[in-house]
């Protein structure tokens, strides 16, 4: 009985060892400061897109492409910004405001690219380039499709 008492109380003065060792070194954060620069951040990147907008349509282009061409730059910045190693700063400061909208899954696609490059174009950056946002895409699709189903069917029942 000794030799397991003794077990049980190591065990537990190592638990205690322990979470005081995950409360030391886990950050804390501020949940309301967290959510103002998200949406401050998330704010000035709408903008940047409102800007691209507006000059895409003082240049002349169609209002139908417009859109298209203002993601599509959106998406370049966010990878030359992946590719310079720039986006982590900006994530520590704006977090989801810079990971949520398309400048995040550029990241996360062009991240995986350059992550898996030494092991080559097919097997590296073909293979691996969906790591992250390949789920993203699947269940878009798949919740796309089931609510379009849906969409119909209330449509054809009507």
């Amino acid at each position: 009985m000794q030799i397991k008492t003794k077990k049980e109380a190591l065990k537990k003065e190592h638990d205690k060892l322990y979470n005081d060792y995950v409360k030391r070194v886990t950050p804390t954060h501020n949940c309301w400061l967290n959510m103002i620069k998200a949406f401050v951040s998330g704010g000035i990147i709408c903008m940047i897109g409102q800007g691209f907008y507006d000059l895409y349509i003082r240049l002349g282009f169609a209002k139908e492409i417009v859109s298209g061409y203002t993601t599509l730059t959106l998406v370049l910045i966010s990878v030359v910004l992946t590719c310079f190693n720039l986006v982590n700063p900006i994530t520590k400061f704006a977090g989801a405001g810079y990971l949520v909208p398309i400048t995040g899954f550029a990241n996360s696609v062009a991240s995986c690219a350059l992550e898996f490059k030494s092991e080559g174009e097919v097997f590296g950056i073909g293979c691996k380039i969906f790591t992250i946002a390949g789920p993203v895409i699947l269940y878009g699709i798949i919740t796309s499709w089931i609510l379009g189903f849906l969409y119909w069917l209330v449509q054809f029942v009507w």
